[in-house]
């Protein structure tokens, strides 16, 4: 349709310029001689009425002495001269003395363009037309015999586009491990004396957001190297074989552009575990696998050609991709911790006013799981909501209300909501909150809303004060208290035939806790340190679903009941804690009922200092 259009105008304007043309030429129509035979001409020569000729090429035009008389033309044979035509046709010689003869040189330019533009511009309209029709068609022609090429984006090199490792905060040991790939690319020469290899592949693995993408831009960008990037997922097409094409089009790019760094981001789309059963030995996803193992390590050295991919997937690779000669170094890139955390927000900080009491290092305090893409994110939306506000710079509590936007979604403040409902959200949280705070092993209780937000009613958010690597029983038992808290007010409060649906995402949470901690965490002292099931993977679906047993069904009955121990073991020190503290929920909820949000410091004044871990 866009090429009709274009083709479409293009004719158009020709013919509105053409329109032009005869336009202009007929402008003058009113001022043309009349046009008579020569024997009309001849006797108003005879009568002596002519009072001039002008003769130009083939015609004569003559002027009459009558002033009110318009002029006339005659065309005459070609080669004749007007004297032969004079005496041709009889005309005495004192008639034609009595006229007055001029001689005018013929117009070239006017006897072409008269002959010959009726002829020249309809072909040209027609070329013109058929130019463009061709021209489409050839395109369309070239996309498909062009499907086996691959189109992958350029940088590195470019200084508009050049990252460095200047631009990557945080990740010190991640650009320890590339900075050698960086002094490969730079001198070889000085590895290759002493016998080293350059490494072939390098596999940058990480949760989404850590910056993969931007560590291997940042690679390329110190090395001073071309930068071809694509997606894994742009080497697959409905066509067999065009995957393998791609990939082989690719790395014969790169060795051209040598020293070079491909990266496929995302390469589990392509590279996932061979012989599933899904697709058969020529799947297009195997097909382009192998091509990329051989290109990888053929026959052909892909000297100064380095290959870097990310995936956040790596136990779903291909063996023979892992294997030394291919991939050569892993970089596991970690969430950032609480230092690289304030480092990351420096950089994202840039460009945007803070104010005053703005704390990057207390905002990485209060953002512990967050990634570099998950901070980016968090000081844009605050940014943006200043901006709603009609602010010109961003405050604390737009940093700290982006916070809570990113972690559970926006506020749903118009949500219309009768004051029972709001009672019970209030005792729901305010139950999380007293049971939260009394357990030493719990998290710090941040703040605690009945302002829905995402797919919460209301919510309690509680965040730890430093970052935490691994968890101890004390830790999971004082968490499953916490997540009964709610439950437990609602029954205590409203009765056991008034229990909502509200903590049903609740005692989901609480169940799955449970059973990680009996079967995958050994945390049972009735079934002894081990765990219980494999858990395999459908790899074309991406995700678990399936779980092997390697345990009978006696001892799936005995999981079933050491769960529901500490299930049932975590609603009662909940419960205890609600009933210990009674007055001081209700001062809580009451509070909530008011200001609907209260901050860690209002939680400290009602329900007092937390306890101490021993």
């Amino acid at each position: 349709m866009k090429n009709f259009l274009k083709n479409f105008l293009a004719v158009f304007l020709v013919l509105l310029v053409v329109a032009g043309i005869l336009g202009l030429t007929r402008s003058g129509a009113d001022k043309k001689p009349d046009v008579v035979d020569i024997g009309q001409l001849v006797q108003e020569i005879n009568a002596g009425q002519v009072k001039k000729v002008v003769v130009q090429g083939d015609t004569l035009t003559a002027e009459l002495k009558d002033a009110a008389a318009k002029k006339q033309e005659v065309k005459k044979e070609a080669g004749d001269s007007f004297g032969d035509v004079m005496k041709n046709y009889g005309v005495s010689d004192v008639a034609r003395a009595a006229v007055s003869v001029e001689i005018k040189d013929e117009n070239s330019w006017k006897f072409w363009m008269a002959n010959l533009l009726p002829a020249i511009i309809p072909l040209v309209i027609i070329m013109v037309f058929l130019y463009f029709m061709t021209k489409g068609v050839q395109g369309a022609n070239s996309k498909a015999m062009g499907f086996g090429q691959s189109n992958p984006r350029k940088g590195g090199a470019d200084p508009k586009d050049k990252k460095t490792f200047a631009d990557v905060a945080g990740a010190k040991e991640a650009k320890q491990e590339l900075e050698e790939i960086v002094d490969f690319l730079k001198d070889p020469k000085k590895f290759a004396d002493i016998g080293a290899k350059i490494p072939k592949g390098v596999l940058l693995m990480g949760a989404p957001g850590t910056g993969k993408t931007l560590l291997a831009k940042s690679v390329a960008g110190e090395a001073g190297v071309e930068f071809f990037h694509m997606s894994g997922s742009e080497f697959v097409e409905m066509f067999v074989g065009v995957g393998a094409s791609r990939v082989r089009d690719l790395f014969s790019k790169a060795k051209k552009a040598a020293p070079a760094i491909i990266f496929i981001d995302e390469i589990d789309a392509v590279g996932r575990r061979r012989g599933t059963g899904m697709g058969g030995g020529h799947d297009e996803r195997e097909q382009t696998l192998n091509q990329i193992l051989v290109e990888m390590d053929g026959f052909e050295a892909n000297l100064g050609v380095i290959v870097m991919a990310a995936t956040n997937r790596p136990d779903v690779l291909d063996p023979a991709l892992l294997r030394p000669g291919r991939f050569d170094r892993r970089v596991v890139i970690d969430l950032p911790d609480m230092k690289d955390r304030e480092e990351i927000l420096k950089v994202h900080a840039k460009g945007k006013p803070l104010e005053d009491n703005v704390s990057l290092s207390k905002l990485a305090q209060r953002t512990p799981g967050f990634s570099g893409a998950d901070l980016a994110n968090l000081l844009n939306e605050a940014a943006i909501l200043a901006v709603r506000r009609g602010k010109k710079t961003v405050g604390e509590s737009e940093v700290l209300e982006s916070i809570e936007k990113v972690l559970l979604g926006p506020e749903r403040k118009n949500r219309i909501i009768s004051e029972k409902e709001k009672k019970m959200t209030a005792y729901h949280e305010a139950g999380h909150a007293i049971v939260g705070h009394f357990l030493a092993h719990c998290d710090p209780v941040r703040k605690v809303s009945v302002i829905s937000r995402g797919t919460a009613g209301g919510y309690t958010l509680n965040m730890p004060s430093e970052d935490r690597h691994y968890h101890t029983l004390a830790h999971f038992r004082d968490d499953l208290a916490m997540m009964f808290g709610g439950y437990t007010v609602e029954k205590l409060i409203f009765g056991d035939d008034m229990l909502s649906t509200g903590p049903s995402s609740d005692l989901r949470n609480a169940t799955k806790t449970a059973k990680d901690m009996v079967t995958r965490y050994g945390m049972s002292t009735k079934l002894g340190p081990r765990t219980f099931g494999e858990h395999e993977e459908m790899i074309f679906l991406g995700k678990e679903i399936h779980e092997q047993r390697d345990y009978s069904d006696k001892t799936a009955e005995e999981i079933d009941k050491e769960i529901k121990v500490l299930v049932e073991e975590a609603e009662k020190r909940a419960n205890t804690i609600v009933l210990a503290n009674r007055s001081k929920m209700d001062e809580l909820v009451k509070e909530l009922m008011e200001k609907e949000t209260i901050e860690q410091e209002d939680i400290i004044r009602i329900l007092g200092p937390r306890p101490t871990v021993e």
